[in-house]
């Protein structure tokens, strides 16, 4: 039994006629009667009854057609798959991304990229930046969105956004009353900071210890979202991506802008020596289009 003799068996069924098998495959009517004896003299079994020189489906092969059509139908999906692979490469798309973004931009890109690619899977995964950085040079994820303080050696990383950073504190807090903090406002206040590695951080204690300030750190944390809300909850104030703080703004948090001016810089980040599918270079396209 081969795939000829199915295609020829399925189109024998479907058009009801050797001769209308023939027409639409392309072949001669003998050679399509010749592959119908063939198939049953390999799988054992008559396919059709000849009635006064018409084809019926025996009720065998009315239960082999049943088959035949499931197969035919994985065949179908297998081109698909090829044609989109071809188009698009790989139909998924894997995302691992900082947590400040992963709640504002990424979201807002991919609302615009599933209408344009509506059949291709997407796994977002919010991580450090850290491990987004391994997950990349593992080949495990297609694109990382990342804070600029990774190591970059093998991948490929390039420059995405800049976020100028903003204060936020709880509503009511005597610093509302600011236009614009410094670092010296700062002094004795409750103060939730990222982590030590975060180069924002290190930058901003750098503006600190300029000034001798020393605000009372009572909580550290790599996320933005997390500062967000545990000043929503009045615990203290942080320095924050304003984007992140969107949700918050008018539910228990204020924005200042913070001066000197201080940014988070963030990466995309993709694996090495593989250059990116066209479904992953749409994606990236939109990521830019929110930022502008």
């Amino acid at each position: 039994m081969n795939l000829r003799q199915i295609e020829v068996f399925r189109a024998v069924i479907i058009n009801g006629t050797t001769a209308r098998a023939a027409e639409v495959l392309r072949i001669s009517q003998p050679a399509v009667s010749k592959m119908i004896q063939e198939l049953e003299r390999s799988i054992g079994f008559p396919v059709f009854h000849r009635i006064k020189g018409r084809l019926r489906p025996t009720a065998e092969g009315q239960l082999f057609f049943r088959e035949v059509e499931q197969a035919f139908t994985g065949l179908a999906q297998l081109r698909g798959a090829a044609a989109r692979i071809r188009d698009f490469g790989s139909g998924k798309l894997r995302i691992a991304c900082l947590s400040a973004l992963s709640t504002n931009l990424v979201p807002r890109a991919l609302s615009a990229f599933t209408l344009r690619h509506p059949n291709v899977a997407v796994t977002l995964q919010t991580r450090t930046s850290s491990v987004a950085r391994d997950l990349i040079a593992s080949e495990q994820f297609d694109l990382g969105i990342v804070a600029d303080e990774i190591d970059t050696t093998g991948i490929d990383a390039r420059p995405f956004a800049n976020f100028r950073v903003a204060i936020a504190m709880p509503e009511g807090h005597e610093l509302e009353r600011l236009d614009t903090v410094r670092p010296a406002n700062l002094d004795g206040h409750r103060f939730i900071a990222l982590s030590p590695e975060d180069t924002t951080r290190r930058e901003a204690e750098a503006a600190f210890a300029r000034v001798n300030v020393t605000p009372h750190t009572i909580l550290e944390t790599p996320f933005s979202t997390t500062i967000c809300a545990m000043v929503a909850e009045g615990l203290g104030v942080g320095l924050v991506n304003p984007l992140t703080a969107e949700p918050y703004l008018g539910r228990g948090l204020v924005l200042r802008p913070f001066e000197p001016e201080l940014h988070f810089r963030t990466l995309l980040i993709l694996p090495p020596h593989r250059p990116p599918s066209r479904i992953l270079t749409d994606f990236i396209a939109e990521l830019k289009k929110v930022l502008e």
